[in-house]
C-alpha cells in the first residue's frame, strides 16, 4: 500500500487492516471505473464513420452501468470506513495507466482501441478478486458482478472485430494505438 488505509471502524466480521487492503483494492478499482465512463464518453463524442451510430448508441448504456459501478465501488469503500477519492486528481495521481489516446477517428478503430482498455480493466478487477476473495465474500461477490458486465461489454466490442471464422483482428496488439490500426486494417 501507498499509505495506510485501515480505516478506525469497518464492517463487522471484517477486522480493520483486512478492510484496509480491501480498500486499497477498491480505490484503484473506483479510479479505473470513474476513468472508463469518461473514456467511453469520449469514444461516442467522437466516433465517426459508417459504424457510427452502433457504435455511438452501443457506448451510452455501458456508460450508465459503469457510472453505477464506480458508485457501488465508492459506497463499499465508505462502508468498510474507507474514504472514496473520486476527484480527478486522485485518479491521475494514482492510476497505473495512461489516458486513452485515440482522439476523433472512425468506430472500427475506437473499437479495437477499446477493446485493449476492457482488457486491462478485466485483468485488474480478476486480480482484485483474488486479493479479496479470502477476506470479505461481500466484496468479492460486487467485483465478480462487475466483472461479468465488462465482459459482457468487451464481447459487444470484440463482435466488431472477429471474422467470421473467430479472429480478433486485434490479437496481437499491446497499445490501444496498435489495436487501432490492426482493426482498420
Amino acid at each position: 500500500m501507498a499509505r495506510d488505509l485501515t480505516p478506525k471502524y469497518t464492517v463487522p466480521g471484517v477486522e480493520r487492516a483486512a478492510a484496509g487492503r480491501i480498500i486499497d483494492v477498491l480505490r484503484l478499482r473506483l479510479h479505473a471505473l470513474n476513468d472508463l465512463h469518461l473514456t467511453l464518453k469520449h469514444i461516442h463524442w467522437n466516433v465517426v464513420g459508417p459504424h457510427f451510430i452502433a457504435v455511438h448508441q452501443m457506448v451510452d448504456p455501458q456508460v450508465d452501468r459503469v457510472r453505477d459501478m464506480a458508485d457501488d465501488v465508492a459506497e463499499r469503500i465508505a462502508a468498510l470506513g474507507g474514504v472514496a477519492q473520486g476527484t480527478p486528481g486522485s485518479l491521475v495521481k494514482e492510476r497505473t495507466w495512461d489516458d486513452y489516446s485515440i482522439g476523433r477517428e472512425d468506430a472500427i478503430a475506437h473499437l479495437g482501441a477499446l477493446d485493449v482498455v476492457y482488457t486491462g480493466v478485466i485483468e485488474d478487477v480478476r486480480a482484485g478478486i483474488k486479493v479479496v476473495g479470502d477476506i470479505d465474500p461481500a466484496t468479492e461477490d460486487l467485483l465478480i458482478e462487475q466483472l461479468r458486465d465488462l465482459e459482457q461489454f468487451q464481447w459487444f466490442v470484440r463482435a466488431h472485430l472477429e471474422s467470421a471464422s473467430g479472429t480478433l483482428t486485434t490479437a496481437r496488439a499491446e497499445t490501444e494505438k496498435d489495436a487501432a490500426r490492426a482493426a482498420k486494417a
